[in-house]
């Protein structure tokens, strides 16, 4: 309401007219912009997962793909939709220099961060690991591989091969020309393809792989463990200096069945689908204490992805929707 149409009442005739017609436009002018707020409310709760999932791929975090959703609204609220062509579009755009200002400040806190860095894992519905693509993308193993990436080659990579947008658009959202783009594009291709998983295991496999392993620790079973571990296996464990973990990877098939014999019959295993493939639960006290994550190859677990720090665990409590 305008400070106009506060005005008293006993004000003489003509302005009385006034103040009715500006309480009039004031009225309709509040429900044109309630209308509006409306519309654009629709639209970002309509793409709020594929939006917090584009987000999060290029983070490796929820907590802060949850403030750059924050940020998104904030812009798009101020937007005006009689402008924009393609609102999916356009939301996935302010999403993705959301993130990329966001991605660098992440880069210097990890430069700090105590120990090895691992993505925070997010609990996920069988329907993501159905999508077999989308499971790809948000595993543990090629969001890590995602960070070799620079921001630029990240927001790329994530915009063209995981959400099939065309070069125009990725051009819009991370301000390059569309042949650059197409040259980032070709570049960092290469580059995860040159590290990715050599064979995507199904969930079967993956399944497979993860109960051999978990038989293995809980039962200390140390044959077995070296069984399903490769000879060249890498653990990583994420404790953020908060919870005893390595500080540096544990490289070997012998020295990590060794760590892992030390929590057989200590903790409850129990499993789980994070980030869209089968994954480890370990327990304390009735409470998740680790997560941990596997890469498996030819067969073979070739990495162990253990996340111990307890202001990562958050989303593990319900299921977080992905969306592509």
């Amino acid at each position: 309401m305008s400070e106009r149409s506060e005005r008293p009442t006993d004000t003489a005739e003509p302005f009385a007219r006034g103040n009715r017609m500006d309480s009039a436009m004031d009225s309709a002018m509040d429900s044109a912009l309630d209308s509006a707020m409306d519309s654009a409310t629709e639209a970002f709760v309509a793409h709020r997962h594929l939006l917090f999932t584009v987000a999060y791929e290029m983070l490796g975090s929820a907590a802060d793909a949850e403030d750059v959703l924050q940020e998104t609204w904030l812009r798009w609220a101020g937007v005006d939709l009689d402008s924009v062509r393609d609102q999916r579009a356009y939301l996935v755009r302010i999403t993705t220099r959301q993130a990329l200002v966001r991605l660098r400040t992440l880069g210097r806190r990890k430069e700090s961060y105590v120990g090895p860095w691992l993505p925070e894992p997010l609990l996920t519905a069988p329907d993501v690991a159905e999508d077999v693509e989308l499971a790809e993308s948000v595993s543990m193993a090629m969001l890590l591989v995602l960070e070799t990436l620079t921001p630029t080659e990240r927001a790329v990579f994530v915009l063209r091969e995981v959400f099939d947008l065309d070069y125009d658009e990725i051009a819009g959202a991370v301000d390059k020309s569309p042949a650059a783009v197409r040259q980032i594009a070709h570049r960092a291709r290469a580059h995860v393809a040159a590290r990715r998983p050599r064979g995507v295991a199904s969930p079967a496999e993956a399944r497979g792989a993860l109960e051999a392993f978990q038989r293995a620790v809980e039962t200390g079973d140390l044959q077995r463990l070296l069984d399903i571990l490769a000879p060249d296996v890498v653990l990583l464990a994420d404790g953020g200096g908060v919870k005893p973990a390595a500080l540096s990877p544990v490289v070997g098939a012998g020295r990590v069945a060794d760590v892992l014999g030390r929590i057989a019959g200590t903790a409850s295993l129990r499993p789980a689908q994070v980030n869209g493939y089968p994954a480890l639960i370990l327990q304390l006290n009735d409470k998740v204490d680790t997560v941990m994550a596997v890469r498996i190859d030819d067969g073979l677990i070739t990495g162990l992805y253990a996340v111990r720090n307890p202001e990562k665990l958050a989303h593990m409590e319900r299921e977080t929707a992905l969306h592509r």
